[in-house]
């Protein structure tokens, strides 16, 4: 029995140009929902506006809020966010860097106000130290070693994203597995009824844990082999699409 559903956002519930169809809203609306994505938390506000989902798991799983309320946070110490921030300053000079502290993000670029995921983030350069309990790091590097031997040196979790140079360190234990299992305490309702919708790497032990996890057409190999379904791609609709079949009817 499905109690709660749970998608990512970005090439799962969001169409390619980054909509969502009247008609996933409508299934959506029919349901009980919750959005659990990569995105920080302002870069995902806008479709909580849309959604309105009873809980929001965000920046890779370290965060849930259900409305103006903080129920989960898991975060680096101020000294461990201080000596990644370094250690990504001195391996590669002049990096783009975010530092996400619960729904405020910080970021040395001076094109904030042009982007369309981060457009409310506040600009730091990082000549001082932050002084935050950091829920997640991103950094724009060259290359996967470098970022992995920051993470090891740290002692912390890398993240790696779909056709991108982002790569993100999160506190060790954190992740959307992490928070479902916090967001099945808080709730009250088991894992065994919750399906959650994926399409990245960084689905696939949301997938693997969930009741059910289905995967998106679009979705990387690994999510597609970790899924017990497969629904149609993302501009097909395709969480809407498998709703209707197994919930609604």
């Amino acid at each position: 029995m499905v109690r709660l559903i749970l998608s990512d956002l970005d090439h799962t519930l969001l169409r390619q140009d980054g909509s969502v169809s009247d008609e996933t809203l409508r299934v959506l609306d029919a349901c009980r929902k919750q959005v659990a994505t990569a995105r920080y938390w302002i870069g995902a506000e806008k479709y909580i506006d849309l959604l309105h989902p009873d809980y929001e798991i965000t920046t890779d799983g370290t965060l849930i809020h259900s409305g103006r309320e903080c129920l989960y946070s898991c975060e680096f110490s101020e000294e461990d966010t201080e000596h990644i921030v370094r250690s990504l300053i001195n391996a590669v000079p002049g990096s783009e860097i975010t530092v996400a502290h619960g729904k405020t993000v910080y970021w040395n670029s001076l094109h904030i106000a042009e982007s369309e995921k981060l457009h409310k983030a506040t600009y730091n350069d990082y000549s001082a130290a932050l002084n935050v309990k950091a829920n997640k790091i991103v950094a724009e590097l060259p290359n996967e070693a470098i970022a992995r031997k920051i993470a090891e040196q740290s002692g912390c979790k890398l993240q790696c994203y779909r056709g991108e140079k982002w790569y993100s360190f999160l506190p060790s234990g954190s992740g959307k597995t992490a928070a479902i299992e916090a967001l099945s305490k808080i709730s009250g309702i088991s894992i065994e009824d919750i399906v959650a919708f994926g399409d990245d790497s960084n689905d696939v032990e949301m997938l693997k844990l969930c009741g059910k996890g289905i995967a998106v057409a679009n979705a990387v190999p690994a999510a597609l082999a970790a899924a017990d379904d497969i629904t149609m791609s993302n501009d097909e609709d395709g969480v809407a699409h498998w709703l209707k079949v197994n919930c609604i009817g």
